[in-house]
């Protein structure tokens, strides 16, 4: 088994806080309307939301896959980083899980946030992640975020 690590980096013109808070504590309700093309619905299977929880996120007719489970493993308020790991699913041919470390800091105009996304796949064997998986993972993650930020830009109250 071995471990490879993709990193994206993503500008957010929403505050740090803001979008971890989104992200960490509301990204259950509000998958599912920022990216109705790609997500069905995201299900709680065990726990409240905090670590030890684990979500189902079911994607929508016309994604390559149909379902992965997330594990929550940390959350630090303070420093405004989150870590989940992708523990099931048919996104997992060659890799066994896929965590990812997310950092929120404040961008150096002072109003934004860099967000910056650590994904680490702990491969099977000798499996190879290829350009086109990491450019693929690349382009969701910054999809997701950016779908993200403009919800919540149109909706204030959130």
């Amino acid at each position: 088994m071995g471990i490879v690590t993709f990193e994206t980096v993503i500008a957010c013109a929403l505050p740090p806080s803001r979008i971890f808070k989104a992200v960490v504590f509301n990204l259950t309700e509000l998958l599912s309307k920022v990216m109705p093309q790609a997500i069905k619905s995201v299900d709680i299977v065990q726990g409240d939301g905090g670590v030890g929880t684990i979500r189902q996120v079911n994607f929508a007719e016309g994604i390559p896959f149909k379902y992965v489970k997330e594990s929550v493993e940390a959350i630090d308020e303070e420093k405004l980083t989150y870590t989940y790991t992708v523990i099931e699913g048919d996104v997992l041919k060659g890799v066994e899980k896929i965590q990812n470390d997310i950092k929120f800091e404040a961008s150096s105009d002072g109003v934004g946030t860099i967000i910056t996304n650590k994904s680490h796949y702990y491969t099977i064997g000798d499996h190879q992640i290829s350009e086109d998986e990491s450019n693929g993972k690349d382009q969701m993650t910054i999809a997701l975020f950016k779908a993200l930020e403009a919800y919540l830009l149109a909706n204030p109250d959130i």
